[in-house]
């Protein structure tokens, strides 16, 4: 299993193949990651400990805010602009197709 360091919390890859990728992240609280898109990936959010902030939509000027909760799940599609952010420390799934690498950052508090 890989562990990526984020400024944000971390990211443990459990699984990736030419089919999907799946990872455990951690963001802690009053944390959020980059608002980006993805160009292919797809990929699926599932809440398993705190609560979780999914911003979406289709232009960066007008995102929906939903609240996810532990035992709910999301779905983004490729072209959703979105970013999570951590209510409280929170861990959640993602179930994705495997393009690690294929992230837009539009917005980030991190300067990356």
């Amino acid at each position: 299993m890989e562990i990526i360091k984020k400024p944000w919390g971390q990211e443990e890859v459990l699984e990736i193949n030419e089919k999907y990728m799946m990872k455990r992240l951690t963001m802690k609280k009053d944390h959020r990651c980059s608002l980006q898109y993805h160009i292919q990936k797809r990929e699926t959010i599932l809440i398993i400990s705190g609560v979780l902030r999914i911003l979406y939509g289709n232009e960066k000027e007008n995102l929906t805010s939903q609240i996810f909760t532990v035992g709910e799940s999301f779905t983004i599609n490729p072209g959703t602009i979105h970013r999570m952010e951590a209510v409280e420390d929170s861990v959640y799934i993602e179930a994705s197709t495997p393009e690690m690498e294929d992230v837009v950052r539009l917005v980030d508090d991190y300067n990356r």
